[in-house]
């Protein structure tokens, strides 16, 4: 019996020293090739491309603007708003969307991870308390004013991932 577990935990430590970890610039890679698809995804959308991203709307302020200096922590933060502001428009390729915003915070966990930064998931949810508002009385100047700032938050993040972000 003991000879039966010795032999598994053997095979088991032979299988896992044979394994090797992602290297941390492939992870950086992938990241940043995620941010281009979303990008090209909002890009799509073509009545995205009619409300200019700075226009102030009344109401709307609760949708994160562009930042120049961001860290891991800010930006999962950012990006877990335009997740559930995203989740709430009712355009056919928002669930796509939302899922590469999902799938761009856990690539940006293990790049954090990777700089020994404890990266808490952020929730978002703080700042849309009055989302479903908001949406009732300017769903379309809403879909279009979060697509452009998070198009434009994306490209920062693509930016600042160049530069080595903090935690």
């Amino acid at each position: 019996m003991r000879w039966g577990f010795l032999c598994q935990f053997l095979w088991l430590w032979a299988c896992l020293s044979c394994t090797q970890a992602v290297p941390i610039q492939r992870v950086q890679d992938d990241t940043k090739t995620l941010i281009k698809t979303i990008i090209t995804r909002i890009n799509n959308l073509s009545h995205t491309q009619s409300v200019s991203p700075k226009q102030r709307i009344t109401g709307l302020d609760f949708i994160p603007e562009f930042h120049s200096d961001l860290s891991f922590s800010k930006m999962d933060e950012i990006l877990a708003i335009y997740q559930q502001i995203v989740l709430s428009l009712p355009s056919g390729n928002m669930i796509q969307i939302s899922n590469d915003l999902e799938n761009l915070r856990a690539l940006l966990h293990l790049l954090a991870a990777s700089k020994s930064c404890h990266l808490p998931w952020a929730s978002g949810l703080e700042t849309l308390a009055n989302l479903g508002g908001v949406l009732e009385a300017s769903l379309y100047s809403t879909e279009v004013v979060a697509l452009s700032r998070l198009q434009g938050s994306l490209q920062d993040m693509l930016q600042q991932l160049d530069l080595g972000p903090a935690c």
